[in-house]
């Protein structure tokens, strides 16, 4: 047998509020050396723990 839902939880709902679309912008140079110098560092520390580890 279908039951019929109670509707009127659905109207004390928050209606969702609107989003404002945000704008990407490009890294600048500086931003993508600092980005390179962290996943560097993340790589060469993964290669000692996992040379460390598996050794």
């Amino acid at each position: 047998m279908i039951i019929k839902l109670d509707t009127s939880i659905f109207k004390l709902v928050r209606p969702k509020s609107q989003t404002e679309e945000k704008v990407v912008t490009p890294l600048t140079k500086l931003q993508w050396i600092n980005a390179d110098r962290i996943v560097m560092a993340a790589m060469f520390i993964a290669t000692i723990v996992g040379a460390i580890l598996f050794n």
